[in-house]
């Protein structure tokens, strides 16, 4: 088994961590506090990452360009911007339109790989990625009264504009943490994934503390009281961050991300196990599908 597979799992489980994480926050703290936890209680453990790596394992610091902050500059903005995008969605009340179309990041973050780096994928990788999306785009509008033919039918709409608009800009972060990472040139993928992390929070944490001092001081106040659990989720999210960019130093941003799709997996797994909820018959198709699309990749990938 190739080392990006059982890294890109390790990740997606903790992402689905701090995801419980944030929405337990969620209850104390605004949209913006929630969002900023994960990069600034994460930038610590993210500067520990790269401290340990070299006096601990011996690998020496590389020496980031022009190549490697511009292509990390683009990450951090687009990861912000389509966070932002996703977040916005829910303001509109037939949100699970935009948001089964931004669900597509894995087919974006191909078109994108192949426009920017010149990667390309196989016909096999194309179709896992394409099963995987359409069962992620069936979870999406589960409960509610949306079909396949209104989802197509309604691409022209706001809602789905803003989730196709989502999802381009995660798969444009997803090539720019990838390209960033791989421009280091060494000492090896692990080092290489660290300082692209730290880079990323550090510019990430600036950017939400300035905001949040200049149009949201009263944040500031929430997230101190709530420390605990907000360490939790900088702590899960900074080493599941780690653990998605050595995957895409290893491996294609598409391939990743159609991996990481097993995400789903967890969280529902969560529900039914830890929270008791029913999950119906269109989520387990969904599921399904996604599972079927990982055995593909992993088979023909």
């Amino acid at each position: 088994m190739e080392l990006w597979i059982p890294i890109t799992i390790a990740a997606a489980f903790l992402q689905n961590l701090r995801s419980v994480g944030q929405k337990h926050l969620k209850s104390v703290m605004g949209t913006t506090g929630a969002t900023f936890v994960r990069f600034g209680f994460g930038l610590p453990v993210a500067a520990l990452f790269v401290l340990g790596l070299n006096s601990l394992a011996g690998y020496p610091f590389p020496h980031p360009g022009l190549v490697f902050l511009g292509w990390m500059t683009v990450g951090a903005f687009s990861q912000i911007g389509a966070t932002f995008l996703l977040i916005h969605l829910f303001s509109f009340r037939n949100f699970a339109v935009g948001t089964a179309y931004s669900r597509t990041e894995p087919v974006q973050a191909a078109l994108f790989g192949l426009i920017f780096l010149g990667e390309t994928v196989t016909v096999g990788v194309i179709a896992a990625i394409a099963v995987s999306v359409l069962g992620v785009m069936l979870i999406s509008i589960a409960r509610t009264t949306m079909s396949w033919k209104n989802i197509f039918a309604s691409l022209a709409q706001r809602t789905a504009l803003i989730g196709l608009a989502s999802g381009m800009l995660f798969g444009i972060a997803a090539v720019a943490y990838r390209a960033a990472s791989t421009s280091l040139g060494g000492p090896n993928f692990m080092m290489q994934a660290a300082v692209t992390l730290l880079f990323t929070i550090f510019l990430q944490t600036v950017l939400m503390l300035a905001w949040m001092v200049l149009r949201e001081p009263a944040e500031l106040g929430r997230i101190a009281r709530a420390w605990k659990p907000s360490l939790f989720v900088g702590v899960v999210g900074a080493t599941a961050s780690f653990g998605w960019f050595m995957a895409m130093t290893l491996q294609q941003a598409a391939v990743v991300k159609a991996l990481a799709q097993i995400e789903l997996i967890f969280t529902f797994a969560s529900s039914v196990f830890f929270f008791k909820e029913h999950i119906n018959r269109t989520e387990i198709a969904g599921c399904a599908l996604i599972v079927t699309g990982i055995l593909l990749l992993l088979l023909l990938g």
